[in-house]
């Protein structure tokens, strides 16, 4: 398999990509702490019948930190990206944090989404129960006061990723990515902004067909916010996968395959 890969400037940063196969195009979003690297059993499979592209976020992976100066969404520097890649028309799976990115990038672009794989999806002015409260503020205080190591440990032992600590290899690999991450997020004030109306009221918007996914183990806020997506996207439908927690496409790649392949091969069939 040929893999287009590299690093490109848009929008004043440097994201690092790759994008092998031919078809219609896939992009994958990754979640917060982590990088592209979360999709590998993803990766090479779509991309037998996909144009498949993964990128690292500003401040993520191989990427560039954002700068705290300038305002910057993530949403503007995928579609900057699709551009430089000659890529209209584009289907999104995306997990957690990559979620609403996805969700908020088919508001902005609507013309450009094909279909949306939402993957224990979180969506931004959604209020979390007090488990999940607590554990973001911890995360973020132990980050101003500098103490990154026991930041990154303390939110690997979080009950958001309770399931796949059980899993050894899935373990070992987000410990990696965790590891990899440069926590500038959980020093500095983000300087992307909220999105202008807020994106939970404009749900409804969305035309594209949207496939929820979310893991039968996640932590109940998960469940809800997957219970949200389906019942307000009018063209969406949710499933619950056994056998899997927060991280699904990781704990539970074979089933998360089979079902997002056969959604998208119905969403958008190759021409």
């Amino acid at each position: 398999m040929t893999i287009e890969r590299g690093v490109v400037n848009v929008n004043g940063a440097r994201l690092a990509y790759e994008c092998p196969g031919d078809g219609p195009a896939v992009a994958f979003i990754h979640g917060f702490t982590l990088d592209r690297r979360m999709w590998d059993d993803q990766f090479a499979l779509f991309s037998e019948r996909h144009r498949v592209l993964r990128h690292d976020l500003r401040g993520f992976g191989e990427s560039s930190l954002p700068i705290t100066s300038e305002a910057n969404t993530h949403g503007a520097d995928l579609a900057a990206l699709l551009d430089r890649l000659g890529i209209e028309h584009v289907a999104l799976v995306a997990l957690s944090m990559g979620g609403w990115i996805a969700i908020e990038f088919a508001q902005t672009y609507p013309e450009r989404i094909s279909a949306l794989v939402l993957v224990d999806s979180t969506v931004r002015g959604f209020e979390y129960g007090p488990v999940q409260a607590a554990t973001l503020e911890r995360l973020y205080q132990l980050g101003r006061e500098g103490r990154l190591a026991e930041a990154k440990a303390d939110w690997l032992q979080a009950p958001l990723f309770a399931y796949s600590q059980g899993l050894p290899a899935v373990k070992a690999r987000l410990a990696e990515m965790v590891a990899d991450y440069s926590g500038w997020h959980l020093q500095h004030d983000d300087p992307h902004p909220m999105l202008e109306p807020p994106s939970i009221p404009r749900l409804g918007e969305i035309a594209a067909p949207a496939l929820v996914m979310v893991g039968e183990h996640d932590v109940d806020d998960f469940h809800v916010i997957a219970d949200l997506l389906a019942e307000r996207i009018p063209n969406a439908r949710k499933i619950v996968l056994p056998h899997a927690g927060h991280m699904t496409n990781m704990d539970a790649p074979e089933a998360v395959n089979r079902a997002a392949l056969a959604f998208l091969a119905d969403a958008v069939p190759p021409a």
